[in-house]
């Protein structure tokens, strides 16, 4: 939980990542069958489709339940519930039940929408989990406030019973943030105004994304007419340097003639987040996304501190990568494109053997990561089906009824479908670990949810690195490989730039989309060293990220989680066979302490200072000067 009107769960809709791998290790003959379905499997959560008669009896049920567990919190006095809290340890089990069932019924409608995102009926669903959501955080602040009234001594009496020690950290948390909140009508008009006022802004640029056109006409002549997603997915993959160059400028148009509704949408996004800080006493923007990361500034800053140091290393990749495509520049859209060098050619991934090579490599490291992901492939936790009308990008969500995740995303046979895919098993697998532990405890901050799925990443990607049978293939599996940290030290270092300063405007009145585009473009110019040919200055309006309600600056978390996974993968392969149970301790505690503990403890590293992190820079170094010595005679 968290103050300033923050749901308690934290929805990962992840990154759609950089690829990790080639596929010519991993293509076989094209199978005349699909071992695995390309289409997840909804109806045994709730069956029936979307407007299932089960999901809104179900909601019916939740609505009149919130309405007994209010009742049950207006009678919990703290005062007179010693000394074992009976009453109290009551009321965090029906708590529980209630919010694992309003999880499960958004992951139900978000998922429907995800897989049918111009069906305008579901919304309407979505709303009314929203409002049910409302009512649930109005007793959150209720029930923090119960517990900011307790004394010192009797709250460290309570935190060390039994019923209560698992959660002791989170029951701390939760009254030192109480603190900070105002009183409990005011809070509750705010959880009611954000319903149409803060999400409802979130939810219009969903519904401007699902709009989007962007007509492309290819080397033949040829015009059709992308989705944005449509358009972001061949982008990314596309081998031949005027497609991805014709596609990003229709993209990059695209966007641009949306510029006014979607600056608007972040204007009002922003406005309203402002807004809600300042009447909790603070202009500093990044005071609750620390809190909700469990970070310092210190960390934050450390971490920014070693990236900046170390981005001139990409200058000769990206200049090598450059004259490897054949080009003068590196240009934006370059940063995913693949490299076809000395007689090597990249081929189309099959899905099924993408996925067995993941589970394969994934129990080199750990028999229960692989058994997940075998699990996840055989009981169709996973939608990749290439359609239209899906909603662009990936995401994992836990199922916590079911103990089950569910993943999204679109495979169209690319590396960095492929990546995906992996990226969001890693999630699953953090959330496999932790399903057992209580509501609180499955809370994780979004850093160290990135860390697991990035560790997923690194797995396969070092896998295909080491079976490489030319040279060609080795260099493509190294740029692939580097696709990653140029993102997590360049790509996502433009973002937080952007967002930052973007925030230090907004707190003077809104931004015109001329002035986010000037933004963006210095902020991309900044990360990247001033080093690329072209840019795409309406990124700012094409990044759903920017728009997520639920969590804040959601960008550097992934550059955290990268570097973190690096530290814990450096340490898996020096393990001498016994990480997967380290690993597990690590994920189990992953809600349990602040991220300076959690690496300190599992990981024995400050996270303030500048060692670890350059540690991680040190091993991304080795890769790149791997790549230019092994295409060095290439270019020369």
């Amino acid at each position: 939980m968290s103050n300033f009107n923050t749901i308690p769960h934290l929805t990962q809709r992840a990154f759609v990542h950089q690829d990790w791998y080639n596929s010519g290790n991993i293509v076989g003959k094209r199978r005349d069958f699909m071992k695995y379905k390309q289409n997840w499997n909804l109806e045994n959560i709730f069956p029936g489709g979307y407007d299932s008669p089960q999901a809104n009896a179900r909601l019916k049920e939740l609505n009149q339940d919130l309405g007994t567990l209010a009742t049950e919190l207006a009678a919990l006095d703290l005062a007179k519930d010693v000394p074992a809290y009976h009453g109290l340890s009551d009321y965090l089990k029906h708590r529980e039940t209630d919010i694992n069932g309003l999880m499960e019924l958004n992951v139900f409608w978000t998922a429907h929408q995800s897989a049918d995102f111009n069906n305008t009926a579901i919304g309407p669903k979505l709303a009314q989990v929203s409002e049910a959501f409302s009512t649930f955080k109005d007793l959150e602040i209720s029930f923090g406030k119960k517990l900011a009234e307790i004394n010192d001594d009797d709250f460290k009496t309570l935190i060390a019973l039994p019923d209560f020690k698992e959660i002791a950290f989170n029951l701390t948390e939760d009254r030192k943030l109480a603190a900070e909140q105002l009183d409990e009508k005011s809070e509750s008009i705010i959880n009611k105004l954000a319903i149409d006022g803060f999400t409802g802004w979130s939810t219009h640029y969903d519904t401007i994304a699902s709009q989007i056109s962007v007509p492309y006409t290819d080397d033949n002549g040829k015009t059709q007419t992308l989705s944005a997603g449509q358009a972001l997915n061949q982008l990314t993959g596309a081998p031949d340097n005027n497609t991805r160059k014709n596609i990003m400028s229709a993209y990059e148009k695209a966007w641009g003639s949306q510029e006014a509704v979607v600056g608007d949408t972040l204007n009002h996004l922003a406005g309203f987040r402002l807004q809600n800080y300042k009447l909790h006493g603070t202009d500093d923007f990044l005071k609750h996304p620390l809190e909700l990361n469990r970070m310092s500034r210190q960390t934050l800053r450390a971490m920014w501190n070693v990236v900046e140091a170390n981005k001139g290393m990409f200058i000769p990749y990206m200049d090598r990568k450059a004259a490897l495509l054949g080009k003068q520049t590196y240009d934006w859209q370059d940063q995913t494109a693949p490299i076809m060098v000395d007689g090597y050619e990249s081929k189309a991934i099959d899905y099924d053997h993408a996925a067995d090579f993941i589970v394969a490599n994934f129990r080199k490291f750990s028999p229960k990561m692989a058994d997940l992901a075998q699990t996840a492939f055989d009981n169709q936790w996973i939608e990749v089906e290439d359609r239209p009308g899906k909603q662009p990008g990936g995401y994992m969500e836990e199922i916590p009824e079911r103990q089950e995740s569910r993943i999204f995303l679109t495979y169209t046979g690319t590396p960095d479908d492929a990546s995906s895919v992996a990226h969001e098993i890693g999630h699953a697998f953090h959330y496999s670990v932790v399903k057992d532990l209580p509501e609180m405890r499955r809370s994780y901050a979004m850093n160290v949810a990135e860390t697991a799925s990035t560790f997923a990443e690194l797995v396969v990607a070092d896998a295909n690195v080491k079976s490489a049978t030319s040279v060609g293939e080795k260099i493509n599996l190294l740029d692939t490989k580097m696709n990653n940290p140029v993102a997590m030290f360049m790509n996502i270092r433009a973002r937080y730039l952007f967002e930052t300063n973007f925030y230090k405007e907004r707190l003077n009145g809104q931004v015109t989309p001329e002035r986010m585009d000037a933004l963006m473009l210095a902020a991309q110019k900044w990360a990247f060293s001033n080093h690329l040919g072209t840019y795409h200055p309406h990124f700012w309006a094409s990044k759903l990220h920017f728009y997520i309600d639920e969590v804040p600056f959601y960008n550097f978390p992934y550059t955290f989680g990268y570097l973190f996974s690096l530290g814990i993968y450096a340490k898996a392969q020096a393990s001498g066979g016994n990480f997967e149970d380290q690993y597990i301790a690590l994920l189990r505690d992953t809600a349990n302490m602040s991220t300076e503990d959690l690496a300190k403890k599992h990981l024995g590293v400050d996270l303030t200072k500048p060692d670890f992190w350059q540690s991680g820079a040190d091993l991304v170094k080795k890769d790149i000067d791997e790549f230019l010595k092994l295409s060095d005679d290439l270019v020369h």
